[in-house]
């Protein structure tokens, strides 16, 4: 009989990820590829469960639902935000995987390449 108990407690599980997954995928934007998505929705499901908007509304949902967009705006677009605020979402994102990930270069970098080079004075 434990096999049986373990069996539906694997089937249980499965349907319980098959439910948040299918729950999280309303909120995929129309403009994020599958790697975004899947890095996102990793993102949002890992923190579902101390978002959930309580009873009387509050908006919970909606604050994760934004947190993730900041990151993956982040990670993906190069987009800058306030610090505290990025330093929270690479918190929450700490162990998320995600590979081949483009490479930004910053306006203040740009600004160095583009500057000439100090003359040395005349003798």
């Amino acid at each position: 009989m434990v096999g049986g108990e373990a069996a539906a407690a694997v089937e249980e599980l499965v349907s319980g990820v098959r439910q948040a997954t299918d729950f999280a995928e309303q909120f995929r934007s129309y403009s994020e590829s599958e790697k975004q998505w899947k890095a996102r929705m990793e993102f949002i499901l890992r923190h579902l469960p101390d978002y959930r908007d309580p009873p009387d509304g509050g908006g919970r949902l909606d604050q994760l639902l934004s947190l993730s967009m900041v990151w993956a705006n982040h990670l993906f677009l190069g987009c800058s935000y306030n610090k505290d605020l990025l330093d929270k979402v690479m918190e929450m994102a700490d162990g998320i995987e995600v590979e081949d990930l483009p490479q930004f270069t910053t306006r203040s970098e740009l600004m160095k390449k583009c500057q000439p080079p100090e003359k040395s004075p005349q003798k």
